[in-house]
């Protein structure tokens, strides 16, 4: 694939090397680009040249006609059953999410649309990447697992606003709660005794919006790689719920469609020199079966209004697809059921 490429944290990578998808090959050598869907598909692009460039210029064509897999009564009803799940003590919290979907217009290069991005929603692990069966366009403000030798990072964000005021007491609980889970995922792999919360619930502005975002830190066992640490945290707790397992089959009954990479993982590992970031895949487009694809959701509670959920859905998405829609931040067309 000659035309393959990578650009995260501001590193260019071309001239594809090799692909798989075993994560062990992480461990090994080379600068590698990292996608992992919701689902546990794995693809490891390693690339021969890497370098500090900006992404390259590329067209875009506007895309607005969007529909989604939830309307607004699905996705309060999808509220309400989480809600009852959790007064029967079956999970404390579930992440509910919603794809949206547009027809990819002939000629439309997702290179542009992540130059468009960088312009109208730049982001701490922003990515735009086009690998063998992928083509993404990444604004992610969330840090699934960075990893430098033996130290790892979690940062999860949850709690979403349009300003700080408008955080509640459920936003800065449900923090709590998904930091609690990070904290037991990590520990899995960690040295005894390593981990630990150096920030919690710290107010982080972004674009169009503010959230809550907490910091956990542990150190890797001696054995403990790559491959040990993706099977003990993923997927990401902030995207499931609590407990993890039990949220992952609610939302699976909830979810009429596959999240693929919204909610994976995407970045970058460099095996020679033992680090590496890997984002939550949020704020994400990606093209399949000739759509654009677009991801959104919110971490419902008991404590959860569904009407303000959806709301956050919405608030979530509005920006990003103002980007999609064309040059500037211009008023997106209507997300129809």
């Amino acid at each position: 694939m000659d035309d393959a490429f990578a650009h995260v944290g501001g590193v260019l990578a071309t001239g594809l090397a090799d692909v798989t998808s075993d994560p062990a090959a992480l461990d090994s050598r080379g600068w590698w680009a990292v996608v992992v869907t919701y689902e546990g598909k794995v693809t490891c692009a390693r690339f021969d040249t890497v370098r500090l460039a900006p992404l390259p210029v590329a067209p875009w064509i506007r895309v607005t006609d969007w529909t989604t897999s939830m309307d607004e009564d699905a996705y309060v009803s999808g509220v309400e059953r989480i809600r009852a799940a959790i007064a029967d003590g079956i999970v404390y919290q579930a992440n509910l999410c919603r794809i949206l979907s547009a027809p990819l217009p002939r000629g439309a290069d997702l290179t542009g649309l992540g130059v468009r991005l960088e312009r109208g929603n730049p982001a701490p692990y922003a990515a735009t990447m086009r690998l063998p069966g992928i083509q993404l366009a990444s604004a992610s403000p969330e840090l699934y697992l960075s990893r430098d030798h033996e130290t790892v990072e979690s940062r999860p964000i949850k709690g979403t606003g349009r300003t700080a005021e408008d955080l509640l007491p459920k936003d800065h609980a449900e923090n709590v709660m998904i930091v609690d889970l990070v904290r037991n995922d990590l520990g899995r792999v960690a040295e005894i005794g390593s981990v630990t919360v150096p920030e919690l619930c710290r107010i982080e502005e972004h674009p169009g919006l503010v959230h809550l975002v907490s910091t956990v830190r542990a150190r890797l066992a001696p054995s403990q790689g790559w491959p040990e640490l993706l099977e003990a945290t993923f997927p990401p707790g902030s995207i499931t719920g609590a407990p993890k397992s039990t949220a992952l089959t609610l939302l699976n009954e909830l979810e009429p469609v596959p999240r693929g990479p919204y909610c994976g993982a995407i970045g970058w590992v460099d095996a020679d020199s033992r680090r590496g970031a890997l984002a939550v895949g949020i704020r994400t487009f990606w093209a399949e079966d000739g759509l654009l694809k677009f991801g959104t959701g919110a971490g419902i509670t008991w404590g959860s209004d569904p009407r303000r959920e959806w709301l956050e859905t919405e608030l979530k998405a509005a920006r990003l697809l103002e980007v999609a829609a064309g040059e500037g931040l211009v008023e997106r067309g209507p997300v129809r059921p």
